[in-house]
């Protein structure tokens, strides 16, 4: 059933046209004639900032700070590949192989930080990509970003499908103590072999759930988010999901129901034909379904939740297996009670010496 020409490590095997380009190359140069891998390259970042700012009603937060731009996980599905069609890059293969590395983040957010134009709030790593994906292990950017946010006790929400997100329980504990932290792992599916095709580069399922144990453990409130909910793949996992990962620790549950802006249709329906072509069809036409006959719904309020009956069949299923798992507490509200400007505090000791 499994296409031979596809990609070993890759969620895509096709380069999809940026829109923003009047010239198509069919063919990367990376690949050599045998269709391999292309090699992941790393590019610096030379932003002068690294926390954005949303107001999309979809979105549950209002600052996010991206490590990394592009991201090696490679999942097929991934909202975000449309992202590097503005670097100049294709939402394909260079999405997953072409990483944009903000090497200076954590000192450029402690100088955010320390602005006085900066308002305390709860800061999403990440907003986009994945914070914790592969080259992080040896980077460590999203660990020093957590140990300056830990330094003025300003509130993060993180989320990733890595293991390695539990290489920082100790910030993040930290953090949590000061009602300042929370984490969440994503979790689409249970089965490995769907996972390493559907998430080529992600931590296991098993590996993720062991993340979720060991945070919870360590006094992290943690959660897990089913997402995305792709109908005809993995809908019927939702309860099973849950219940591994209330067993885990979590204590809290989300989902997001698949859709597909942009070149991602082309990623995705591409995947399908190498890994599930007899039932391509059918998961197409009920992502379909699911935003009134196209594979997605631009509109706030229905891009991620969708409408109609097989939206409202995934809703009362994820409810109800919620409910039964014990993980329909809400998510826990953070606060910015205790941020403090590291400069302020020593303003403070070195007057109370004079005094």
């Amino acid at each position: 059933m499994k296409n031979q020409e596809s990609l070993r490590g890759r969620g895509a095997s096709v380069n999809p046209a940026n829109r923003f380009d009047r010239i198509e190359i069919e063919r990367d140069a990376d690949f050599n004639e045998e269709g391999s891998s292309p090699k992941t390259q790393f590019f610096a970042d030379s932003s002068r900032s690294v926390i954005s700012m949303n107001d999309s009603p979809d979105v549950p937060f209002s600052a996010g700070l991206n490590p990394y731009r592009g991201c090696e996980h490679g999942c097929a599905y991934c909202y975000a590949r449309p992202f590097h069609e503005y670097l100049g890059f294709s939402a394909g293969l260079d999405f997953e192989s072409r990483i944009i590395v903000k090497k200076d983040a954590p000192e450029l957010l402690r100088k955010e930080l320390s602005s006085p134009r900066w308002r305390p709030q709860t800061l999403s790593l990440s907003g986009v990509t994945d914070p914790y994906q592969p080259v992080e292990r040896k980077l460590e950017i999203t660990r020093r970003c957590l140990e300056v946010l830990n330094e003025f006790k300003n509130p993060v929400s993180v989320i990733s499908k890595n293991r390695l997100i539990a290489r920082d329980a100790d910030v993040l504990s930290e953090l949590a103590r000061a009602q300042a932290a929370t984490a969440c792992l994503s979790i689409t599916t249970l089965d490995a072999r769907l996972a390493r095709l559907l998430e080529p580069r992600a931590s296991t399922p098993e590996k993720r759930l062991e993340a979720v144990r060991i945070l919870s453990q360590a006094g992290v409130p943690v959660g897990v988010n089913v997402a995305p909910v792709i109908p005809g793949l993995n809908d019927h996992e939702i309860p099973a999901i849950l219940q591994a990962a209330a067993k885990a620790g979590a204590r809290h549950a989300g989902y997001i129901l698949a859709h597909l802006p942009g070149a991602v249709a082309a990623v995705f329906e591409d995947w399908l034909l190498r890994h599930f072509p007899e039932r391509k069809d059918k998961v197409l036409g009920q992502i379909r379904a699911l935003h009134g006959g196209q594979l997605q719904d631009p509109r706030f309020g229905r891009r991620m939740s969708g409408e109609g009956t097989l939206a409202e069949e995934i809703s009362s299923l994820f409810t109800l297996s919620r409910r039964r798992s014990g993980l329909d507490a809400p998510w826990p509200q953070l606060s910015a009670a205790a941020f403090q400007r590291p400069q302020d505090r020593l303003g403070l000791f070195e007057w109370g010496n004079i005094a």
